[in-house]
């Protein structure tokens, strides 16, 4: 049941003193909650008392068991941005369960929410699962590994678990799908959005579907849709206990579960969208609000955005991070356009916005990974590097550089004979995008990635030279035109074995960067793959054959599979190429890695050799500063030019030479001790790790 519900804590408390419910409105005049028991005939009512002059309605409601089903109906007055209407079914917001409205349910129950044109109600749940004395894996932040996956997408393809389970709650936790995260090294999976989510009017309109989740109905429910049929056909305790059964499998095996969640906006879309929770509850201190109340104050794009400088929005925000955190035991978050969730009552961002210092300072979050979204469409939006202590953030600093420097660039040489920028910005993203961040921070603030889920594949990004959004419906307006990819000199697929093995080699240039880099990695799922959405950037409509991972049996996946592996396994045995804190000049400092920087000719680099085009080559000496790990030095030599050319590697009283551990360049040789000093030719684009004897 629910364990860790206080009297304060609104939606069903089914404990020894009997089942209870409550609701906060401020606005509202009347507040009824209609019940269908399970087997019963008609719905039983019970009218809420406000408490004094509170926000809060409550009512006990003896005989409630889970698997009834409830909605609420809310009267109130006619006003700009109110929107009561006593005859209209609304979902609790704080409902542990939500499922989908059966539209030949006759006339009771669920049936009239079929007429009122509601899609949706809310389901009391049973609470109670074992977990087996299985606790949270604790992965130090230096360690983690982040792979972004959807649900359905993950397993929908994959032949090694049983059909019934594919693209589930299951599935995810399928030993098939653990081995292969073991495999390449993942240690937290972060799932995109789980909380219960609907598609938005006109793509329903349009016989389409929102495949990613971004559209959230409720904030403690997960999605049923992605139950197994089995769990769905049982109800929304099922659906519960498929959720936390994954969870328990993948802490079993190590593995950390992040929830990507969004708190920014709602499904209630823009007004005149429908009205199924909090604005008809609510509306005026849920939402923002333009000056003269016509419409919504919106700085998401989705027609909405929560005003969580109001107390109860906040309260709900931080109550659901509590519930998942520790009812359901996941082991963090991954919020959704944040910049909104921090902006002040007059709509102006405060990097010490309340709702983040209770984020950062509650007792049941301590142990979670806060990870930002650090921007949002509305004024003064892009915000990476403002969040502060206890926060990492998407960089998407960090991508653009990087795909810049290996395809932007190398697509520029091959047309014009020069990139047009040097080293300097490459190694400012590898060593933890110092800039942004700050040294009190530290390289751990930054979420490095070179794709996500919207975006092109790691495939397309090399396959690629504009986007092919068709499938999609909107004639090419969605999606974005600045992706800093390139096709390697033939749009899309092609049996051209000189562009498949340059675009092969791009592909490890850039995965490379990003599991050598400081900070922490994120892989989307499927690029380890060689995932193809076949040029569309932005697939949240799109699912079917177009977004699955691809598990067949092919040679080029399995070789980024090896690769993305080894470059892990590199990383783990390597403390240095993991700084947890930057390092102070002239100062030893625990956890930091000490740089030293070489040019091509083996010689400290100078002033000039970091941003002349003609200079796209480095290597940099990195030592650990121990703290709880030995020792340990690597050499890292990075070649941005399509140009053979030969490097020679640093002579150091302290080195007597250096082993090739991983090459973005095929058949190297990685046996052979090399004498400092001695040449190393770079046959074209590439990045080396050496390890030093």
């Amino acid at each position: 049941m629910h364990e860790t519900a206080t009297d304060e804590t609104p939606g069903f408390r089914l404990g020894d003193d009997g089942p209870r419910f409550s609701v906060r409105s401020a606005s509202a005049a009347s507040v009824t909650l209609v019940v269908q028991r399970t087997g019963g005939a008609e719905p039983v009512r019970f009218a809420l008392e406000r408490a004094g002059g509170s926000d809060r309605w409550s009512a006990p409601t003896p005989g409630v068991v889970p698997g009834d089903r409830y909605h609420l109906l809310a009267d109130g007055p006619t006003a700009p941005r109110h929107d009561f209407d006593p005859h209209r079914p609304l979902l609790d917001p704080y409902a542990r369960g939500i499922v989908p409205v059966d539209p030949t349910d006759g006339v009771g129950g669920t049936g009239r929410h079929a007429a009122t044109g509601q899609r949706w109600t809310s389901e009391v749940v049973d609470d109670a699962f074992d977990w087996g004395g299985v606790v949270k894996p604790v992965v130090p932040l230096d360690r983690v590994v982040v792979y972004e996956a959807n649900v359905r997408t993950l397993t929908a393809a994959n032949p090694h678990v049983p059909e019934h389970l594919r693209g589930t709650y299951a599935g995810v936790a399928h030993p098939s799908t653990i081995a292969h995260l073991h495999r390449i090294g993942v240690t937290t999976l972060e799932l995109l959005p789980v909380h219960a989510f609907d598609t938005e009017g006109w793509l329903r309109a349009a016989g389409r579907e929102n495949a990613w989740g971004y559209n959230s109905l409720g904030f403690f429910a997960p999605h049923a849709a992605h139950a197994s049929a089995d769990a769905r056909a049982a109800g929304a305790s099922a659906v519960l206990r498929e959720f936390k059964g994954m969870v328990r499998l993948l802490h079993e095996a190590g593995i950390q579960v992040v929830l990507d969640v969004v708190y920014n906006h709602t499904a209630e879309e823009g007004v005149g969208g429908p009205t199924t929770s909090l604005r008809g509850i609510d509306g005026p201190r849920h939402y923002r609000w333009t000056e003269d109340g016509s419409s919504h104050h919106d700085t998401t794009g989705c027609g909405n955005t929560l005003d969580t400088s109001v107390g109860a929005t906040a309260d709900l925000v931080v109550d659901s991070l509590r519930y998942w955190a520790r009812e359901v035991q996941v082991d963090g978050f991954r919020f959704d356009l944040m910049a909104a969730l921090a902006r002040d009552a007059q709509h102006v961002f405060d990097a010490d916005h309340p709702l983040l210092e209770r984020i950062r300072r509650h007792p049941d979050l301590q142990d979670v990974l806060v990870v930002a979204e650090p921007w949002d469409v509305g004024p003064d939006g892009w915000r990476t590097g403002a969040f502060g202590a206890r926060t990492s953030e998407w960089n998407d600093g960090f991508r653009d550089t990087v795909r810049q420097f290996w395809l932007g660039d190398i697509a520029e040489e091959r047309r014009n004979g020069a990139p047009r920028a040097g080293i300097g910005a490459l190694a400012g993203v590898l060593t933890g995008s110092r800039h942004l961040f700050g040294p009190e921070r530290g390289p751990l603030a930054s979420v490095n990635f070179v794709t996500a889920h919207d975006g092109f594949t790691l495939l397309d990004l090399v396959s690629h030279d504009r986007k092919h959004n068709e499938a999609n419906g909107e004639d090419g307006r969605d999606g974005s035109d600045d992706n800093r990819s390139f096709n390697h000199g033939i749009e899309g697929d092609t049996a051209d074995r000189g562009v498949r093995a340059a675009r092969g080699r791009s592909m490890r240039n850039l995965v490379g960067t990003l599991m050598l880099a400081a900070g922490v990695p994120m892989l989307t799922a499927g690029d380890d793959r060689s995932r193809t959405q076949h040029g569309n950037n932005n697939a949240y409509v799109v699912s079917g054959d177009l977004t699955p991972v691809d598990w067949s049996d092919d040679e080029d996946a399995e070789s980024m599979t090896e690769v993305v592996a080894a470059l892990a396994r590199l990383r783990a045995a390597h403390p240095t190429l993991r700084p947890t804190r930057f390092g102070v000049e002239g100062q030893e400092t625990p956890g930091a890695t000490r740089m030293s920087w070489y040019g091509p000719d083996g010689r400290p680099m100078t002033p000039e050799g970091w941003d002349q085009p003609i200079h796209r080559a480095v290597q940099y000496y990195a030592e650990s500063t121990p703290e709880h790990e030995p020792s340990d030095r690597v050499l890292v030599v990075v070649h941005g030019s399509g140009r053979t050319r030969d490097l020679t590697l640093p002579v150091r009283e302290d080195v007597l030479g250096y082993r090739l551990a991983w090459s973005s360049e095929k058949h190297r040789d990685h046996e052979r001790l090399r004498p400092a000093g001695q040449v190393f030719t770079a046959y074209g684009p590439g990045i080396h790790v050496f390890e030093v004897a």
